[in-house]
């Protein structure tokens, strides 16, 4: 019986791939999820369960956690990167650490099928498409949902008629939590109008009638301390922001975007911690970097995020960038202080040895030390002077 390597959620989609690749292809299915921190131990134990209920041969699950940050998400916090102003890219990052992962474990087996639950209307077909073809050239890939081209109430028609028993109520909506958010799709995302009901949203509001205020510590611009408690790694950082953040609904939002294949398309996300995190990043970067510091890191920032949400990671330019992106970093040192609020957080300043904005050089508005008057005098005849003489060749030439 020849091997297949399934990507495996647990989820709708890659639970009808592997009943499909059972008994309709009569194939030996091994299974392997990738936690890139959507899940806890119990439910991560639940997925194995699930997967061995529907007849997988063997289910392997990676702790991707500390290696999805350390060779990607950093670097997006570094560049404050937000898809369209709006996405942290919260599945376009996870879906490729996912994808390296599994094609990784198809070596290890010796497997020559691998296979994923993508659609064949999303990115993440050709995520894993084009990083398998990458890493595992040869390797054929099967891909159920999208040949068979089915909807989400076909699945659960023909999971009910071969006995599968999950929570098909649930199933209605597509959610992808991991360390960087949770994005959510379903009838509502369908269309260019409609907001997803509060039920939908995995992570509730609880602290409705509350405010209060978060002070983030970063070193080089990673966070080391959150309210004065350091943490070992940046992931533990992460979700205890997450943990107090996602409390007051902070984060949820729609993006609008324009996919790999050229389709317009909507997702509702949460990512209270990303959206905190890369405000108050950005917040401290205003303080202690040059203005062109801050352009340049904004130019390249911004191709880095659309060529991740494209797949593009193993491209070389990408560590060309996280060179830069690392390099910019070296000043990047100081506390932010947060308020959080229902709905919405504000940023309301910041402490930092290396702010560029210190009263021994001057008030905004008020008053300047480091030259005088005159020195803008003259300074700013120089500073105007082609465009002076543009304007006087011009008024010339019209005589």
């Amino acid at each position: 019986m020849e091997k297949v390597v399934l990507g495996f959620s647990g989820g709708l989609d890659t639970t009808f791939c592997v009943k499909y690749l059972t008994e309709d292809k009569g194939l030996e299915v091994h299974s392997v999820i990738v936690n890139t921190g959507g899940f806890t131990e119990e439910e991560l134990k639940k997925v194995e369960a699930h997967a061995y209920a529907l007849g997988v041969k063997t289910h392997t699950t990676v702790n991707a956690v500390k290696g999805y940050y350390d060779s990607i998400i950093k670097y997006l916090v570094y560049g404050n990167v937000l898809k369209n102003n709006t996405y942290p890219l919260s599945v376009s990052a996870e879906r490729l650490s996912q994808a390296l992962h599994i094609a990784e474990h198809v070596k290890k087996l010796g497997a020559k099928l691998v296979a994923h639950g993508s659609t064949g209307a999303g990115n993440d077909q050709v995520r894993f498409d084009m990083i398998f073809q990458i890493m595992i050239p040869g390797i054929e890939i099967l891909t159920p949902i999208r040949d068979l081209q089915l909807s989400r109430e076909a699945e659960i028609a023909y999971l009910k008629g071969k006995g599968v028993e999950m929570n098909f109520e649930k199933a209605a909506y597509s959610i992808n939590k991991g360390l960087w958010g949770t994005s959510v799709g379903g009838k509502e995302t369908l269309n260019s109008k409609g907001m997803l009901p509060e039920a939908a949203w995995p992570t509730q509001m609880t602290k409705g009638g509350a405010t209060e205020e978060m002070i983030i510590g970063f070193e080089q611009g990673e966070i080391k301390k959150v309210n004065g408690q350091s943490f070992q790694h940046p992931t533990e950082a992460i979700q205890f922001i997450q943990s107090i953040a996602g409390a007051y609904g902070i984060g949820r939002d729609i993006h609008v975007g324009d996919t790999i294949i050229g389709i317009k398309g909507r997702v509702g996300f949460e990512a209270a911690a990303p959206m905190v995190i890369l405000k108050a990043h950005h917040a401290l970067e205003k303080h202690v970097l040059t203005k062109w510091q801050l352009s340049w890191k904004d130019q390249l920032a911004s191709f880095y995020g659309n060529w991740l949400h494209e797949g593009q990671i193993l491209d070389p330019v990408m560590r060309d960038i996280e060179a830069y992106l690392t390099n910019s970093q070296e000043q990047v040192t100081g506390d932010v202080f947060v308020q959080l609020n229902p709905y919405h957080f504000q940023i309301l300043g910041i402490e930092s040895p290396n702010d560029l904005m210190s009263a021994k050089f001057g008030k905004y508005g008020e008053m300047n030390t480091g030259f005088t008057g005159a020195d803008v005098r003259g300074f700013t005849k120089i500073f105007g002077n082609q465009t002076s003489i543009f304007h006087n060749v011009k008024e010339s030439n019209k005589k």
